[in-house]
């Protein structure tokens, strides 16, 4: 809930016959950052506090039990009609609270005032990371106040209203909370019964919180539950609509409507009629989008089952290959409130590049020190980085095995055919991605969600995670992806006013209209870069001494290995002249360090 956001300038008078009111009879609450939620004069008073406007007409009132003082920022949020919430800083320690005001009005029946209190006293007991931290309340003769800790990032609604959907990684990373706190209330014996995006809160620090416990209750036996209908319609189970009672499962049902809202942009059973809606629930009736992986299919399929016992449990549905074989982010940024965020997921050969840096370089390594793998990107072709990489550990170990002792390389090829290399690189992953240039001097860039974006003179080629590809003339280009070629051409800026090309070997250009060859994946070490490209082509560049290996594949099927020395002089070769003649041992060096590197890949 950041404070310049969503709040609508308004003035309220406040009433003026409270005696002991220090305050001036005007708040303002202005919808720019310098004055939203402050007071025109700060109100100093014994536990009185100030509404900006009804559910009471008294604008204070008095706690007699001991002495506080509260100032209201703002109105944080209206809670289904029956209270609101209110921003409040505790003018003695400076705390900021999110209090939740019911007028007295609402709950003078006896079952309104006793699920205020059940509310209270349950919500008193609980302690838990991802559970909304209960304060204090009292009350007076107009408003129960309950005073709770402040989520200043508001819910997973308001993101969910600003975003429509989020990513896959950035589901995982609330899910794992949200579980988290519902496993911690399960244990307790105790349900919900009101899992919703707008229940699921949001901290300073991007930490999830489960909270508003109105319709929470004790877990009962089958045969002692109620049969009331309760909660928001979206996120009811069937058994619930049947009269069967909350169980557990009722819980993980609503889980599930959850991550198919975030993941998909609205509820799976959503529609314009009431009637129909319970529905589609009670035949459990809804779409999988075709976007979503493998793996989110399966878990949302996995939970929302018709029948609570066939359901994943919430160990189960953290065992799922959704969380397991997923990435999920340690922390998510502010601006993922709005945006998308800018994530930096692991390689599927993180493990692989661990063993990978402990065995070369002799040394243990600390958790991803000095080892950046950025991410891999699938291709149309349906070449993937542990394909390529398998492919190239396979015919360079069958070429370092028949590989006779010799101490100088072969005579290199006189006309060899050309290729596609990377002369030129820039690594700017801390914000953009990895930027290159091809010796074509067509510009490329990896981004760091996985999209790439190549130039290639007036011709831009665009892929997306999933696969689709696209080309546009630069005249013609959506002014959506108008950011990302002014970023590209930076990186080409950069490229060509600061780095010298990596060798003396150049091809021909190519025909702006076919893609140019695509960067699957890109590994930095401490002692090399590798780049995999979706044509086969692998690269490694030492940083030491600037040599590098490219292999590749010719139009007759046959391997180009390719050595450009320190000195930056290239030679290519037939990769089987090389196994027949042999070559210098400074070349085969290099030739093993690159084969265990790829078979540890292929292992991964």
């Amino acid at each position: 809930m950041n404070q310049a956001q969503g709040v609508p300038a308004v003035r309220v008078n406040v009433g003026t016959q409270c005696p002991g009111l220090l305050v001036s009879n005007e708040w303002d609450f202005n919808d720019s950052p310098s004055h939203v939620g402050r007071p025109i004069e700060k109100p100093l008073y014994k536990k009185r506090l100030i509404l900006p406007s009804p559910p009471t007409a008294s604008s204070c009132l008095t706690e007699k039990c001991e002495e506080s003082r509260y100032c209201l920022n703002y109105l944080q949020d209206e809670i289904g009609g029956f209270a609101r919430c209110y921003e409040m800083t505790d003018l003695t320690s400076n705390k900021m609270y999110a209090v939740k005001v019911i007028p007295q009005s609402r709950v003078s029946k006896p079952h309104q005032r006793d699920k205020i209190t059940n509310e209270i006293e349950l919500h008193k007991t609980l302690s838990h990371k991802h559970v909304v931290k209960f304060s204090h309340h009292f009350e007076d003769q107009e408003n129960i106040y309950i005073f709770l800790e402040l989520c200043s990032r508001k819910s997973l609604a308001h993101i969910w209203k600003a975003r429509h959907t989020l990513t896959e990684p950035e589901v995982r990373y609330y899910l794992r909370q949200i579980i988290s706190g519902l496993k911690y209330l399960h244990n307790r014996g105790i349900l919900h019964r009101d899992l919703k995006l707008g229940n699921f809160f949001i901290n300073e620090n991007m930490e999830l919180r489960l909270g508003d416990f109105g319709l929470a209750a004790k877990l009962e036996t089958v045969e002692m539950r109620k049969k009331t209908i309760c909660g928001t319609p979206n996120y009811l189970a069937p058994e619930v609509l049947n009269r069967q009672g909350h169980g557990t499962e009722s819980d993980v049902w609503s889980l599930g409507c959850v991550m198919y809202t975030l993941m998909c942009g609205n509820p799976p059973f959503e529609t314009l009629d009431l009637k129909e809606t319970y529905k589609c629930i009670k035949e459990v009736r809804y779409n999988l989008p075709s976007n979503l992986s493998p793996a989110a299919q399966k878990l949302i399929s996995s939970v929302l089952q018709k029948a609570p016992a066939n359901r994943l449990n919430l160990d189960q549905i953290l065992g799922h290959e959704f969380f397991t074989k997923g990435f999920t982010p340690d922390k998510l940024p502010a601006s993922s409130c709005v945006m998308v965020p800018e994530l930096h997921p692991p390689s599927p050969a993180k493990k692989f590049f661990t063993k990978m840096a402990k065995s070369f370089f002799g040394k243990k390594k600390a958790k991803g020190e000095g080892l950046l793998v950025l991410p891999s990107q699938p291709c149309e072709d349906g070449s993937t980085p542990a394909a390529v990489a398998e492919s190239a550990a396979k015919v360079l170990d069958t070429c370092l095995s028949a590989m006779p002792a010799a101490t100088r390389n072969p005579p290199c090829l006189s006309r060899p055919e050309p290729f596609l290399w990377v002369t030129k690189w820039v690594d700017y992953s801390n914000k953009y991605g990895f930027g290159y240039q091809l010796s074509n001097h067509s510009i490329g860039v990896l981004f760091n969600e996985g999209t790439h974006f190549s130039l290639c003179d007036h011709t831009i080629h665009y892929c997306l995670t999933n696969n689709k590809h696209f080309t546009f003339q630069t005249s013609a280009l959506p002014e959506q992806l108008h950011s990302q070629k002014q970023i590209v051409e930076l990186m080409a800026n950069y490229m060509e006013q600061n780095l010298m090309e990596g060798g003396d070997l150049h091809c021909e250009d190519q025909a702006s209209s076919s893609p140019p060859p695509l960067l699957l994946q890109w590994v930095k070490t401490d002692h090399a870069l590798v780049m995999l490209f979706n044509n086969g082509t692998l690269q490694v560049n030492f940083y030491t001494d600037h040599t590098k290996v490219i292999l590749c594949k010719a139009a007759d099927g046959s391997y180009l290995l390719t050595f450009i020395s320190r000195e930056r002089v290239s030679c290519t070769y037939l990769l089987s002249m090389l196994s027949e003649m042999g070559c210098s041992a400074e070349l085969r060096h290099r030739l093993r360090y690159v084969v265990q590197l790829l078979q540890h890949h292929a292992d991964a």
